[in-house]
């Protein structure tokens, strides 16, 4: 195994190997609009219908027909009777998203007319379809609204349900079984302080909401020891797992066996890479599902997550790739790193300074939660210097 690490594989090519051993899901499911946020599109949307499917007001004022307008202006109005059906000289009362009677082709703000008695003062000429929402003017029937494969938002999900579509055939979520590894490992659920030596158990309930924020269901496994056997016959109880994430036992001492007992299973594609913290990540699969497994120390394993998990996660549930939200700012101070490993920097952000917060420690998990983002140095530069903008990935 040492040899393994010395032979670090990069970060870029590691990610590479293990994508292109995943092979995404297939299963689909039909989910009603209002549980579709989130969800990705398994077909594409066609309307089968127009929207709007009939004329409507863009504003309130009166329906009118334009041509009874002509010359109209705030120094030379023109009068109208105020009716309940159109006719030459009339205008009939109308508010934003009613009918347009077919007899009018334009909308009148309000603000352009002074109710006199029954007549009515125009102040603006208007023009053909001036403020009137044609048929289709939203979408047209036939039109292709949405591809396969898109991230439903809001946004999305209404423009669906204004069709009349009830229910939308999406992938369905990806099952990720995570399983913490560990002899010094206790539950959450015990009462009072660990002895000493013994840690709760964390890194798998930050592995899990991780995976559900990311788009895919998480399946909380019990804590299981550092024995070979143990492991192995966790990993095959969840083998009906899309993906596995083991956290801890990856590294190379007496008690870290789960690259071995994955590959006893299966195929190890990667142990060791040139990721820094991570660098005992491994990556593998058995049969069809891919096992993605972490460093024990709690930073190093989510820097191994955020490099690999969720890309690879996307492509196990057709989920698209979205951009990092990332700002450019100024370092107050020199950043170090690690030439031959992609570093990964916690930082702060303090009135539009980035302060690297801690370059090392990657057993102290608060230094994340502490930091606004992340500088991801590549592996061929050797730091940043003080006042140098810097791309920050900020933690979501």
């Amino acid at each position: 195994m040492g040899m393994i690490f010395k032979e670090r594989t990069k970060v870029d090519v590691a990610r590479r190997i293990f994508l292109d051993a995943i092979q995404p899901i297939e299963d689909t499911e039909n989910v009603p609009v209002e549980e579709c946020t989130g969800r990705v599109l398994a077909s594409e949307i066609i309307a089968e219908r127009n929207v709007p499917h009939y004329r409507r007001a863009a504003m309130d004022g009166y329906a009118v027909r334009s041509s009874d307008t002509i010359g109209a202006s705030p120094t030379n109005p023109v009068m109208l009777h105020v009716e309940d059906e159109i006719t030459e000289g009339a205008g009939v009362r109308v508010h934003t998203g009613s009918t347009v009677p077919d007899e009018a082709d334009a909308v009148i703000m309000i603000e352009d007319t002074s109710l006199i008695g029954d007549m009515l003062e125009v102040r603006a000429q208007m023009h053909p379809n001036k403020h009137v929402g044609c048929v289709g003017e939203d979408i047209l029937e036939g039109e292709r609204v949405l591809g396969e494969g898109h991230l439903l938002r809001p946004c999305d999900v209404a423009v669906i349900a204004s069709l009349g579509i009830r229910s939308i055939t999406v992938y369905r979520r990806p099952l990720v079984a995570v399983i913490p590894t560990g002899e010094e490992l206790v539950p959450r659920t015990d009462a009072g302080i660990p002895a000493s030596g013994m840690v709760l158990e964390t890194n798998g309930l930050m592995v899990g909401l991780y995976v559900e924020k990311w788009g895919a269901n998480a399946r909380y496994c019990d804590i299981v020891v550092d024995k070979p056997e143990l492991i192995k016959e966790a990993i095959q109880s969840n083998l009906d797992a899309d993906m596995i994430v083991i956290c801890g036992g990856t590294s190379v001492g007496q008690r870290d066996h789960v690259p071995a007992v994955v590959g006893s299973l299966g195929k190890v594609l990667v142990h060791g890479v040139g990721l820094s913290p991570g660098k005992p990540t491994a990556l593998g699969i058995i049969g069809k599902v891919p096992v993605l497994c972490l460093p024990g120390y709690p930073v190093a394993g989510l820097v191994g997550l955020f490099a690999f998990g969720r890309s690879a996660l996307r492509k196990v549930g057709n989920i698209p790739e979205l951009p990092d939200t990332i700002l450019r700012l100024p370092l107050s101070s020199k950043l170090t790193s690690r030439i031959g490993y992609v570093t990964y920097s916690r930082v702060i952000i303090d009135n539009d300074v980035v302060r690297p917060f801690m370059t090392s420690g990657s057993g102290i998990l608060s230094s994340v939660a502490k930091s606004d983002g992340l500088v991801i140095v590549p592996e061929n530069v050797e730091g940043y210097e003080e006042g140098q903008e810097v791309d920050v990935v900020l933690i979501g």
